[in-house]
């Protein structure tokens, strides 16, 4: 499932994916995160919580997000 690219890992995300390993296997999507409106990721409680959570607590749309950090994936 996940391939080495570069520095980080390819691999799909999906609503369960944590963002601390978000951000531990593809750093360079941070900025997708971040854009997205979570401005928290070095929060320890962000570390554990899962994308799906993530979005909720911030009023955005996980499939939107999900998509976002896919795009590249699926190339």
């Amino acid at each position: 499932m996940a391939k080495k690219k570069g520095m980080s890992l390819k691999m799909k995300f999906n609503k369960d994916t944590q963002i601390g390993e978000i951000i531990m296997k593809a750093p360079e999507k941070a900025d997708i995160l971040m854009e997205a409106g979570m401005h928290c990721l070095g929060c320890p409680a962000s570390q554990i919580e899962t994308l799906e959570e993530a979005c909720e607590v911030h009023g955005i749309d996980v499939q939107e997000v999900l998509d976002k950090l896919n795009e590249e994936e699926e190339k």
